[in-house]
């Protein structure tokens, strides 16, 4: 860890120690509350998060400034969750997917080609919040939005046109349903950050992934990748998580301003995703890269993968998993 990061955590260590110190006070102290998220500061959804924080400040009289960190720059995107629930920081944004071998509710947006629009990912999410909720509660986390990256398209160094192409490729896995999709489809998967994907498609650690336009953006993948296939396997969500602890010491004039700038964060950043999506795609195809539609064979493939995967994790999932899908067909 580097000097600058050691600095950085202990200051924000210090920062929450007074926070929780202050209790009901922490309404009419001024606050600086730093917010890592790992995703590059170009994304649609990091840039949210700038306008997010300036509708705080408003709301609250600048009373709580958030101060973003993005690409993983105080804390890497697998120390995120941990750093809001232990107290190190008061707020982060973290790719809920990440997390899904803790509990199979982070992992259900990634199941791939059960919700494939904005409308059936906002279904998704309806159907699934309170389980949500309560799961990152029982984490000392307190949820107060969501973030819907675009869908998810496939990026290989070489051409794919059914799944069995894609045996062997070192395939970036970040969650178990990547993992997963990778042992299902024959490829071989490899953990990587999002902010070290360029890392790893520079030195063959990864040969193909499956994410949004937005990230091949931010990595510059066109340097590495040359075909991206628009698959629409998933579209994931990215959470903003409070330390509830730092949540219950807020008092209620401060918690509905919260509330109200997440409420809106929300609404705006879910309608420009499909903006972003566009821009991303046409950036990629500027910069060479092949941007295809799927074969039938590929596009059939990964569906018939996506299915078994749903019905895997229902049955983990008992009965609490069978209801929110249930909820969700209905819909």
């Amino acid at each position: 860890m580097t000097p600058i990061r050691i600095l950085r955590r202990t200051f924000a260590g210090s920062l929450l120690a007074l926070t929780l110190a202050s209790g009901a006070t922490l309404a009419q102290t001024p606050q600086k509350w730093d917010m890592p998220s790992a995703y590059g500061g170009n994304s649609f959804i990091v840039k949210s998060f700038g306008d997010f924080a300036n509708d705080v400040r408003a709301r609250t009289n600048g009373l709580i400034d958030i101060v973003v960190h993005p690409a993983g720059s105080l804390y890497a995107g697998a120390e995120i969750m941990r750093a809001v629930r232990d107290g190190q920081v008061p707020i982060g944004e973290r790719f809920m997917g990440a997390h899904a071998n803790e509990d199979l509710i982070f992992g259900l947006d990634t199941l791939p080609f059960l919700a494939t629009t904005q409308q059936d990912a906002w279904n998704l999410y309806q159907a699934s919040k309170p389980a949500l909720e309560k799961a990152l509660a029982e984490r000392n986390l307190k949820l107060l939005y969501t973030q819907l990256w675009a869908p998810q398209g496939l990026y290989s160094v070489k051409e794919i046109n059914s799944i069995e192409d894609m045996k062997g490729l070192r395939y970036r896995a970040y969650d178990a349903n990547t993992q997963r999709l990778a042992e299902l489809t024959g490829a071989t998967p490899t953990r990587t950050e999002a902010s070290e994907v360029a890392q790893a498609f520079s030195t063959g650690i990864a040969q193909a992934m499956t994410a949004s336009g937005a990230i091949g953006v931010s990595q510059s993948i066109w340097d590495f990748a040359k075909y991206f296939y628009k698959v629409n396997a998933w579209m994931p969500k990215s959470v903003v998580i409070v330390n509830m602890d730092v949540w219950n010491g807020l008092d209620d004039a401060t918690r509905a301003a919260l509330e109200g700038a997440a409420a809106d964060a929300e609404k705006k950043v879910w309608a420009a995703m499909l903006e972003a999506e566009k821009s991303d795609n046409a950036l990629l195809a500027s910069k060479g890269m092949q941007v295809l539609d799927p074969s039938p064979a590929l596009a059939e493939g990964l569906k018939a993968v996506g299915a078994q995967m749903t019905e895997e994790w229902i049955k983990a999932a008992g009965d609490r998993g069978a209801a929110i899908i249930a909820d969700y067909r209905a819909r």
